[in-house]
């Protein structure tokens, strides 16, 4: 097998616009086949726009995609059988049953009368929804509704899978099961291509992740790549009461006092204080209530992925994700 038949996704110099916005502008990336890829970045990044040119439900300006070494720029259909695709919302009819969708969803494929049902029943106790099969997919939770339509972009057992933002909008528990359930098909060889917004989504699931902001990738690396730069960093996170008083001080004052720290004072009342060597913490603390700050709270956190993403993109990983939920509130 040479270099190019391991290649599962490539996309070179990719762009979209709408009107004067520029939607994707100039992308390339591979996805090696068998990898579970992430797409990471706040809303309107690009991300969802990147998908749907690559699974053919929008064209693209100018640039090349192959999937499995099919150019389908301009023939997506080509390699419609090769690919699974689960949207950002539900593409499934409210008015069939679970088992129905599924179904239907597998004619279109062209697959057997029997072997349908086979799947569908399958994939029904697979994902927990066995009990509801016969319900209306309207009257679905959230989780339940995002579990079907994952089984659906699987039912024709596609070497490549398509995620656009999978476990947005709903509970704990059933983010939790999906992301099990995505870890499990990449590890028994389907390729998968994951846009996120949450951070420990991708640093949980992911092998490699490219991080898109405005329609530009600014890095595509490896998970332990990416962590590199913040390992052996200490971090000290401080959160201060509603009434400390620190922004007529603050910064210059506390970095005199401590000159090896680095402190970065965030809006919602907390300090992240950052070092190349263990940070002393009493010290740090008698210093801030000195200066008219009263201390809730001071504990050491492990420098992660958010930090790396932070530091390339200079967007709070909290706004990102208000911004998100914020968005798939007023779609529902």
């Amino acid at each position: 097998m040479n270099s190019n038949d391991s290649i599962a996704i490539e996309v070179s110099d990719l762009k979209k616009s709408f009107g004067p916005v520029i939607a994707v502008d100039g992308i390339s990336f591979t996805v090696m086949r068998g990898e579970l890829f992430g797409f990471l970045g706040p809303n309107g990044a690009g991300k969802t726009t990147t998908i749907n040119m690559l699974t053919g439900l929008a064209r693209s300006d100018c640039g090349t995609i192959k999937i499995n070494g099919l150019d389908v720029t301009h023939h997506p259909k080509s390699a419609q059988h090769l690919v699974g695709v689960v949207p950002d919302e539900s593409n499934l009819y409210p008015e069939l049953t679970g088992f129905e969708n599924l179904c239907f969803c597998a004619a279109l494929y062209g697959i057997t009368k029997k072997e349908r049902q086979r799947r569908a029943e399958e994939l029904l106790k697979r994902f927990g929804l066995a009990e509801a099969s016969r319900r209306k997919f309207a009257s679905y939770s959230k989780g339940m509704k995002r579990k079907l339509t994952i089984a659906a972009g699987i039912i024709h057992q596609p070497p490549i899978l398509f995620l656009d933002e999978p476990t947005t909008g709903i509970d704990v528990a059933s983010a939790r099961q999906i992301r099990q359930m995505i870890a499990e098909l990449n590890k028994s060889g389907t390729t998968i291509f994951l846009t996120t917004h949450y951070i420990e989504e991708a640093e949980r699931l992911c092998q490699r992740i490219a991080f898109i902001v405005s329609g530009k990738i600014i890095r595509i690396d490896t998970i332990e790549n990416l962590l590199k730069p913040v390992k052996g960093q200490y971090v000290l996170q401080i959160t201060l009461s509603e009434d400390s008083v620190l922004e007529e001080v603050f910064p210059d004052k506390f970095s005199a006092a401590f000159p090896s720290l680095r402190f970065e004072l965030s809006g919602s009342g907390q300090v992240k204080v950052k070092a190349n060597q263990p940070i002393p913490v009493g010290p740090l603390v008698r210093f801030f209530e000195q200066e008219g700050g009263e201390v809730l709270e001071a504990r050491r956190v492990h420098p992660s992925l958010e930090e790396v993403f932070v530091e390339l993109t200079g967007i709070e990983i909290e706004l990102m994700k208000k911004e998100k939920e914020k968005s798939a509130g007023a779609g529902l």
